[in-house]
Order: structure tokens, then sequence, then C-alpha cells
């Protein structure tokens, strides 16, 4: 008799298509599959883009969003879920009712405001409901220092700036906050707030163009390892340290901002931790 093999952990992405395939949804899944997750894909907004722009964005209708949760839930189920590009008011407020009343454990906030090519992917009103409704519910929530600055109401450029945003972000409710500061000059380091403690995350500075969708394939790993059974902070380490690899091993894609390396050898202590049974 045939021995079936065990079903991985189940995470979700809900987010933005990205037709040039490095960002979005397609990132999130890549990163899911590279980390031994099952991946399931809600997707609010279809765009058409590439590495040097976004030309145009259409958003899926609410109803359907919300449909492709519930099908989704109500059958695979979700260890843990993350959220992407979510560009209107009413779109959140429907997204935290289904998974409030899913009961998710493990809620991933990316809050993507602004594309790297400039492109505004979240409207005015929308800022304050990521604000008052979303990040509520989250177990944890990933700014880079422009969005940080957005959700805590002042610039954020230094280190001292992060510490106060991260506690600022903390107020609003989310359990643990990771503040992206590789767009500081030096060392690229990351500050996580968790339990009311600091944690900075140094890490190494790859020599490369190629970042299209490292916040996208940040927070997926964050979502996959959750999914896994990691604590929270292993969690972000591991994730932090997975991305540094796509970014080493990354290669052009077209003339703009290539993507990382999603499928890149993982590191041993990552290999190491998605092989152990959930």
């Amino acid at each position: 008799m045939d021995t079936l093999t065990p079903s991985p952990p189940h995470a979700m992405t809900i987010a933005g298509s990205d037709s040039g395939g490095g960002a979005g949804i397609q990132a999130d899944l890549k990163t899911f599959s590279a980390l031994g997750v099952y991946g399931t894909s809600i997707v609010t907004a279809v765009t058409a883009q590439n590495t040097r722009e976004v030309a145009a964005i259409a958003e899926v209708p609410e109803e359907v969003v919300i449909a492709q949760i519930d099908i989704v839930l109500e059958d695979i189920g979700a260890q843990a879920v993350k959220t992407g590009m979510l560009s209107s008011r009413p779109l959140i407020e429907n997204i935290v009712d289904r998974l409030v009343a899913w009961g998710i454990r493990h809620l991933v906030v990316d809050p993507v405001m602004i594309s790297k090519s400039g492109v505004p992917l979240l409207s005015r009103d929308a800022v304050a409901t990521v604000r008052t409704e979303l990040l509520p519910i989250a177990s944890v929530v990933t700014p880079n220092l422009h969005e940080a600055g957005m959700l805590a109401g002042f610039p954020v450029e230094d280190r001292s700036a992060m510490e106060r945003a991260a506690r600022a972000i903390r107020a609003l409710g989310p359990r643990v906050v990771v503040v992206k500061g590789g767009h500081l000059d030096g060392t690229p380091v990351d500050l996580v707030l968790e339990d009311e403690s600091f944690h900075w995350l140094e890490g190494a500075r790859v020599d490369t163009t190629n970042t299209h969708g490292t916040g996208c394939t940040f927070s997926a790993a964050i979502t996959a390892l959750l999914a896994h059974g990691c604590a929270t902070i292993e969690a972000i380490e591991l994730a932090k340290r997975y991305v540094e690899n796509a970014l080493e091993h990354s290669y052009a894609i077209g003339v703009g901002h290539s993507p990382v390396n999603h499928a890149a050898p993982l590191p041993a202590r990552i290999a190491d931790l998605i092989a152990q049974p959930a």
C-alpha cells in the first residue's frame, strides 16, 4: 500500500497580482512554495506592470474578493494569512470582517501603499482604515520607512524615529511591529517591537538592483514560517535571512528593478526547520 505524502501547512495571501511575476500574489506563492507551505491566493486587484512601471490597475469587485476568501477557508483553511495590496476602504472593511469571522490566528499585514516606481496603491481614506480596522487584528505588521511614517504620522528617517514609530504603530493594536530600515545608509537593520521590547536585526547589504518584491517576499516568508509553527521573532529573523539569500542569488529580468530569486537553495537552518513535521 502506498504511503501518502503528509499535507504541508497552508497559508493564504490576499493581495494584488503582478503581471511581471516579481511581487504581489506571484511573489507570495513562490515564497510559500519555497518554504514548504501550500499557498492559496485571494486576488484583490490585477495590475499591468513590468520591472519598470505599473501601467494599469483594475480592482476586483469586493463581492468576488469575499467569495474567494470564504470558498477557500471553508475547504482548505489556513494556518496563517498575509495581506498585501488592499486599495480601498470598503475592501479592507470586508476583508477584516471575513478574517475575524473565520478566526484567523496569524495575520501578517504588509501595508503596501506605493509601488517601487512611485505609483500610489492605497487611497487616502484606506490608510485610515488600515490603522483603525486592519492593524488591530494583525499578528505582525511590516512597514518600510515611508509606510511607517504614514501610519505613525511623522517622518521616519533614522533609528530614533524608527523606535518612536514602532511604539505609535504598536498602540494601534498589532502584536508585533517590524519597521524595515533597509533604505537607511549603512548596514541594513530592521526594528522589531514585541512585548514592549526592541530587537534590532542587522543583515548584510547585498550589492544588487534586483530588489523588486522584497517587501512582499519578506512578509510572505514570515507568514509561511508562522504556518510552520515558528515563534514570531524566529519567523521574522529567518524571513530576513530568506530575503537576503534570495537577493544574493538574484539575476536580471527585464531592464528595470528585477525581482529576487525565490527559488534559490535555502540556507541550512531554514531547510532543516521546514523539513520537520509541523
